[in-house]
């Protein structure tokens, strides 16, 4: 009977310290799983989601960005010093080319680093202020270049059909105020999107489902009925996307209209060759924002989406200095005069 009482004592009190490690370990699960809510409610920014579960994409496609960050940061600071070095080059087209390559070169090296970061690292959050620049310039950037292609198309207009007045008409001071109102229209319509946009109440969803703050992404997430704020989107894009793209298109139908006038072959393919390039950038350009924006039915699915962002932030800026500088004859003249002369100042030198 002792023996029976001792060997039950002992099994209660192994019993016992086991329940008692097994609440422990509940209670020590849920106070972890409350701080996590606490710091999610007290967390102001955002978790870029990337391409979630897909880690290997993820290292590719970091790959190749960051591959093409690398030509664009080369190509586009060769067009913006180039010019500043060669007089031959110092002409109303470079001009509007250079503020291109700057425009490109702040577009890409808004959204890729943060993306690289978050992509190689552990920790995928920003924070509310870094989303904030990061969409208030995406706006603002893209804006501007949608216009300053339609400024570069009215550029080609002049150069092809009045060359002989193209000088006086695309005098510094005119070039410099068209400049001046693309960024004017890039942030009036950065001023009226991206507030309006960051101020949506989101009911502590902080996950945003892109690699970067898009203003896209940033309306999926709201809480509340967003019809508004996408008949609006909707609407601006329609206006800002589509109207330098009618002047783009009014603007080549005339300088076809001029190149057809031309005799010579030689005149005709030097008249094409002045605007291939441009056109080129433009078809590039607008056709995928079109497609992602302003496409007729079902918007794309959220990984393509994800993928035409990609393109038209990262890819676009790489290609537009290599489609430039590649089919120009001036520009690859002047890269030879610019190594001779430093062949020569060596030359020189150690002489």
């Amino acid at each position: 009977m002792i023996t029976f009482l001792a060997s039950y004592n002992s099994t209660n009190i192994v019993y016992k310290h086991t329940r008692f490690q097994y609440v422990n370990v509940l209670l020590s699960q849920l106070i972890l799983r409350n701080r996590k809510m606490v710091n999610n409610s007290h967390f102001g920014g955002f978790i870029l989601l990337g391409f979630p579960g897909q880690p290997q994409l993820e290292m590719i496609i970091s790959g190749v960005v960051f591959l093409f960050y690398t030509i664009a940061l080369m190509g586009n600071m060769a067009i913006i010093l180039l010019p500043l070095l060669d007089e031959r080059l110092q002409t109303p087209m470079y001009f509007f080319l250079r503020n291109l390559a700057i425009l490109d070169l702040c577009y890409i090296t808004n959204i890729v680093p943060q993306m690289l970061v978050n992509v190689w690292g552990k920790d995928k959050k920003i924070s509310f202020g870094g989303c904030a620049f990061q969409l208030f310039t995406d706006v603002t950037l893209c804006t501007v270049e949608c216009m300053l292609l339609a400024v570069m198309s009215y550029d080609r207009f002049n150069a092809v059909c009045k060359p002989l007045h193209y000088m006086t008409i695309m005098n510094p001071q005119l070039c410099r105020i068209l400049v001046a109102m693309t960024w004017g229209v890039g942030v009036t319509n950065c001023m009226i999107l991206s507030p309006y946009a960051m101020s949506l109440p989101r009911c502590g969803n902080h996950h945003l489902d892109h690699y970067f703050c898009e203003i896209s992404a940033m309306v999926k997430i709201a809480c509340v009925d967003t019809t508004a704020m996408e008949e609006t989107l909707f609407a601006l894009c329609f206006f800002i996307f589509l109207t330098p793209l009618l002047l783009i298109l009014v603007s080549y139908g005339f300088i076809a209209i001029a190149v057809l006038k031309i005799k010579s072959a030689a005149g005709r393919q030097k008249a094409f060759g002045t605007c291939s390039s441009h056109l080129i950038v433009v078809s590039i350009f607008y056709g995928t924002v079109i497609y992602m924006y302003i496409q007729p039915g079902n918007s794309p699915s959220q990984d393509e989406g994800k993928l035409l962002s990609i393109f038209y932030s990262i890819v676009t800026p790489s290609l537009n200095p290599l489609i430039y500088t590649l089919r120009n004859k001036e520009f690859k003249g002047a890269v030879k005069r610019l190594i001779g002369k430093e062949k020569h100042s060596l030359e020189t030198t150690g002489h």
